[in-house]
């Protein structure tokens, strides 16, 4: 599939409904920030997770997810090395540990679709400085979803701001539209060239999620076909939110 072939552009009240579907995701992602935390195992936060969406009437689109075999999950919990499509399991966090929770919601016919990065307890100096560039560099990406801009300018701006502290991003996974599909048109990568790229319009609606690494921007899948990690064993972070380009301000659809 050619994702910039597949755009779909909503109305206000599918973009209502994307808003439901966003707001049931941020609860579910609120659920496991508040419950991470040493000797907390990742299955448990997956099962919280998929209690909250099911609560809610969602279905975690996660879940069977088509791949090399289905994705066996509700959430993607990747840790330190792991930069995204990790799996929850009996393994148990710990102290220093930087960990990033990916999860998506279907509700009403639509996706919300968004991830954090967080510590777990005291972490280093540079888990701490890496989380807070990943995070400010998903801001800066929504600055630029702007009617008339293109997906060029936004991946440029996250490139240029994550670069310029020092860090790298993923030339291998990227950002994507999102509606009643989890991936639609268009790409956006986390890098790029302004001023190329697709023209944002009016309710064009994009999941924009920095990746971000600390020694590489290279990466491997494991061997479980799924969980990919740094090539140089480097910590990661993962930092994302579904986006409604608006005639106005861009409408970040996965806030709580």
């Amino acid at each position: 599939m050619s994702w910039d072939r597949n755009i779909v552009i909503k109305s206000q009240a599918e973009l209502a409904l994307m808003r439901e579907a966003g707001r049931v995701n941020a609860l579910a992602l609120a659920t496991v920030r508040e419950m991470i935390g040493p000797g907390v195992a990742t299955a448990d936060l997956d099962a919280a997770a998929e209690e909250v969406i099911r609560k809610h009437g969602g279905i975690p689109v996660f879940k069977g997810y088509p791949g090399a075999y289905p994705f066996p999950a509700t959430l993607c919990i990747s840790v330190n090395e792991e930069l995204v499509h990790g799996f929850p399991s009996k393994r148990r966090l710990k102290v220093g540990d930087v960990v990033s929770v990916d999860c998506g919601t279907l509700l009403g016919g639509f996706v919300g679709d968004a991830a954090f990065t967080v510590g777990v307890g005291e972490v280093s100096a540079q888990a701490r400085r890496l989380i807070e560039v990943t995070e400010h560099a998903l801001q800066v990406g929504i600055a630029q979803m702007r009617v008339g801009n293109r997906t060029g300018d936004v991946s440029a701006a996250i490139q240029q701001y994550v670069e310029s502290n020092g860090f790298h991003v993923t030339h291998e996974y990227t950002g994507h539209g999102v509606g009643q599909q989890m991936h639609e048109g268009p790409q956006v990568p986390n890098y790029g060239a302004p001023g190329r790229g697709v023209v944002l319009r009016p309710g064009m609606t994009i999941a924009l999620e920095p990746m971000v690494l600390v020694g590489t921007p290279r990466t491997r899948v494991m061997p479980d076909q799924w969980t990919v990690v740094s090539v140089d064993g480097s910590l990661t972070a993962h930092s994302e939110h579904t986006v409604a380009v608006t005639e106005a301000d861009p409408w970040i659809l996965t806030l709580p």
